[in-house]
């Protein structure tokens, strides 16, 4: 905040009540707050700063590379004549702060196209969902950038899995030949697991399995610093992982329209690449009890007036 002008605190700041504090989008467009294409260098530089406190070294370098690729879509949008070429830009993101970061109570939040980075600060605590990346195109094919798969581990890890799977697993785990044409929890404030498809469970599978389970699980998590996914993998854990579910829709050959969905008691991850061909990802890790920090905040009330 010191960073910016009067201007920019203006745009960025927000009370932390504020009425929109659970609205997010991932789709194009404005978003309240200052864009980083108004940011000084200063701004920026700590702006980089704030994101790799807040996220793991991987989750930040995993949102850079995100708001990066919208110069890429921007490219192969222009040399394909798609009308709206020029809102494409790894510029077109904004940030906003709501409440002071000096109380104990404060959140950040990053978005723009394919981004949705929410952090809500409680004391010493964070909660760093929902926790949104997507990426268009998934693979870029032409070009100097050709090969760049940003959502790599997001996919592999989940066809790993699928490839240890027997075939009367994947008879469970295959909930639907057709893959829906985006996540179904879309952006909603609010996470409804009812809506995310059960699949096989973690206690029908063998180790072997589990392994590669935990693994995508753990790759999601991780995008936040390590004590945030630390926790939240406790809280997997603790929760029952028995009953963590695994399901996929869609044919499961390289370049078909899929989607997967791993839901748990206190989480849920989604995916799908079906628009565009099959090279539009998105991506997203839900905390059923922590997202906007609601179990933190509960927590804080109730020390605060007992």
């Amino acid at each position: 905040m010191d960073a910016l002008d009067d201007a920019g605190r203006a745009a960025a700041m927000a009370d932390f009540d504020t009425a929109d504090r659970k609205v997010w989008t991932y789709l194009p467009g404005a978003r309240p707050g200052v864009a980083v294409r108004d940011l000084s260098e200063a701004a920026r530089g700590a702006l980089d700063e704030l994101l790799g406190v807040t996220l793991s070294a991987m989750g930040a370098d995993r949102t850079r590379q995100v708001m990066n690729l919208d110069d890429v879509l921007r490219e192969v949008e222009r040399s394909a004549g798609t009308s709206g070429w020029q809102r494409r830009s790894s510029e077109q993101y904004w940030v906003r702060v709501l409440g002071d970061p000096d109380d104990e109570v404060w959140a950040w939040h990053l978005g723009g196209h394919h981004v949705g980075i929410h952090a809500t600060v409680v004391s010493d605590a964070i909660a760093a969902t929902p926790c949104f990346l997507g990426a268009n195109p998934a693979v870029v094919r032409d070009g100097p950038y050709a090969g760049l798969q940003v959502l790599r581990e997001e996919e592999a890890l989940a066809r790993d899995l699928l490839a240890a799977l027997t075939v009367d697993q994947l008879a469970v785990a295959l909930v639907s030949p057709t893959a829906p044409d985006d996540i179904a929890t879309r952006h909603d404030p609010v996470a409804d697991p009812g809506v995310v498809p059960v699949g096989l469970r973690y206690a029908d599978m063998d180790r072997h399995q589990t392994e590669r389970l935990d693994a995508l699980v753990r790759w999601y998590l991780g995008r936040a610093a390590e004590p945030v996914a630390d926790q939240a993998w406790r809280a997997v854990s603790e929760a029952g992982i028995g009953e963590v579910s695994f399901a996929w829709a869609g044919p499961t050959t390289l370049g078909a329209p899929h989607y997967y969905a791993v839901k748990g008691a206190t989480f849920l991850l989604e995916y799908d690449n079906t628009q565009d061909g099959a090279n539009h990802a998105h991506t997203v890790w839900r905390d059923l009890r922590r997202d906007w920090g609601t179990d933190l905040l509960a927590e804080h009330h109730a020390r605060a007036h007992p």
